[in-house]
Formats: C-alpha cells, structure tokens, sequence
C-alpha cells in the first residue's frame, strides 16, 4: 500500500491510485476493460466498480473477476445514472489519486503508473488526461486526440460554448482525490457535462496538464450518452460555464446552480436519425484510411435515413 498525506499532513496508509468506473448493462465488453485495469503495473491502486443496476450479466462478470482480484472492488446498487454512480464511486474511493475509466474502453499498459508519475512531478498540476485512441463498433482506428500540457488548461479556461474544450475522454483522466472533495467532486444536477463541470472548478485550484502519449482506447458506440443527448450536453455544458462565472463573481454558484432543472436523458430505442447520424460520423473518420468500410457506413447512414443525401453522395463516390 502506499503512504500518502491526509489533509492533515498526516500520513495514512492507503493505495496510490483508485480507478473509479460505473457500468450499466455493459456485459459485452466488460472483461476486457476489467483485464486491462487489472493488469497495470508499477502502482499501488484499487479498482472501485459501480454495477449501477444492470440487468444483463455484468453482475455475474464482476463477481467472478472480484473472487480472482482483491483489488477490484464491486458495489452493486439500483439504476441511478452516471453522474450519480460516479459520486459514489469517488466517495468509496481511498486513493490519493482518482483515475477514471469508462465501461467498454481500454487502459493501455503502463497508463496508471505514468500518469501517476506525471502528476507526482508537477504538483501544481490537479489533473492530467493522456491521449486517446477511437475505435469503431467493429475496432476500427478511427482518430486519435491529444491536448498536451497547457493545451488543456488554457481549453478550460476559454469562456463560450464555442470555444472552452476539455480533456480527450473523460476516462483519460487522473486528479487529485484530497482537491476533487475540496471543490465539491462530481455534482448530481449535471447528468451530462458532468466532467465538464468537474474540470472548471478544479481548474480553480491548479494547472490541468495533457499528456501526449496514447495510453487509453475509447469505443464509440451508437447509443451511447454523448450521440444521444448533444441537446443536453449543450445546455449543461452552458450551466457549467454560467457557475463559473458565478462563481468568479459572487464567490460560489448556489444561485445558478439552484434547484435548476436537470434535462432526461433520451430513453427507449434508438430513432434511426440517431443511428444514421452515428453512421456518417464513423463513416467520415474512416474516409480517408479506409474508403471500403467508410463506404459501408455511409451506406447504412442513408438506409436508416433516406433524407441524408450527404450520406448518400459520399457512398457514390466512396
């Protein structure tokens, strides 16, 4: 176990890192994500997984990794969303550090122990993001991004819409566990751009830095939150910079945050302009490597939607 400080100063014995990861219905790709946070090496860590409500045979799955690893340790709890399954993760948590890990995606070896590395070399840095590769429903490398050292701080401290960005993924990330209870951690009105949220205010505290080595792989899929609820994602992410103006202003964002009103997330099937527009984005990152399988895609974009000439064109001349 490693020895690290209490807010205090107090040394306390506990693990260097806790990966922190909520699953919902994620049987399909789950042994794989677990094998590769289980197999990192050159830390001390803990797995901390929130089996938030599945119905599938994730259960099963993380039971039997937990009776093979004592440091994967498993809650299983009633549905409750993301954002929610999150904040009890990081209060579960006992690491001095927090990295995220998403359900489905890949941390690639040596992840843990660098970015460990990385922030206990610069410590006015709060957080770090690796590099990211995206693959496709069929694995397919469709485009990496990277926000080195100060490009990351200085696209969360940009003040529109338009312009603020933050790390690669959200599961990318590593910060400071002792800072992320200190600025409030993850906030349950934001059941999206509750990274976003996060990010702000822990850029408050200290320097966000970028890696730029590719040390994680995040799956798209069609379905997922962030294809579904860009309309959300929209209006929380403007909720998120209005508290920071507020709080750069009055001192804390209690009257903006307030008893706003959370947006629902999409439910039931997909529609299929949602499946369509999935289609043609693939199909697009896959344009210029790969014109056979962008071919393919667009193809699909224009089957589930016959209105989507731009799909349409793009399959002629693919």
């Amino acid at each position: 176990m490693g020895r690290t400080p209490d807010g205090d100063g107090q040394v306390t014995t506990g693990p260097e890192i806790s990966v922190v990861m909520s699953v919902h219905n994620g049987a399909a790709t789950l042994p794989a994500t677990l094998s590769s946070v289980l197999t990192q090496d050159g830390c001390d860590y803990e797995f901390v997984v929130i089996d938030d409500g599945s119905n599938d045979d994730t259960a099963a799955i993380l039971d039997e990794f937990a009776r093979r690893y004592p440091r994967l340790r498993v809650t299983h709890q009633p549905n409750t969303g993301l954002t929610r399954a999150l904040i009890r993760g990081c209060e579960l948590a006992t690491g001095e550090f927090i990295a995220r890990q998403d359900a489905g995606d890949i941390s690639l070896p040596g992840r843990l122990a660098a970015q460990l590395s990385f922030l206990r070399t610069r410590p006015q840095a709060v957080m770090t993001a690796c590099a990211v590769e995206f693959i496709g429903p069929k694995n397919e490398p469709l485009f990496e991004l990277c926000r080195p050292m100060l490009d990351l701080d200085s696209g969360l401290r940009e003040s529109t819409i338009a312009t603020v960005s933050g790390p690669p993924h959200h599961g990318a990330t590593m910060f400071r566990r002792q800072l992320y209870a200190r600025v409030g951690g993850y906030r349950a009105p934001f059941l999206v751009a509750q990274d976003l949220d996060l990010w702000l205010r822990l850029a408050e505290e200290g320097e966000c830095l970028g890696m730029d080595q590719v040390l994680y792989r995040a799956r798209l899929e069609v379905g997922s939150i962030s294809s579904r609820s860009r309309d959300q994602q929209f209006r929380m992410a403007e909720l998120a910079l209005a508290c920071r103006r507020a709080r750069a202003s009055a001192g804390d964002d209690e009257c903006t945050l307030g008893p706003t009103e959370t947006p629902a997330l999409p439910k039931g099937r997909l529609t299929r302009t949602e499946r369509a527009r999935f289609h043609y984005f693939v199909g697009s990152c896959l344009r210029q490597r790969d014109r056979r399988a962008a071919k393919a895609y667009y193809g699909a974009a224009f089957r589930e939607n016959p209105l989507h000439f731009k799909a349409l064109m793009n399959w002629v001349f693919s």
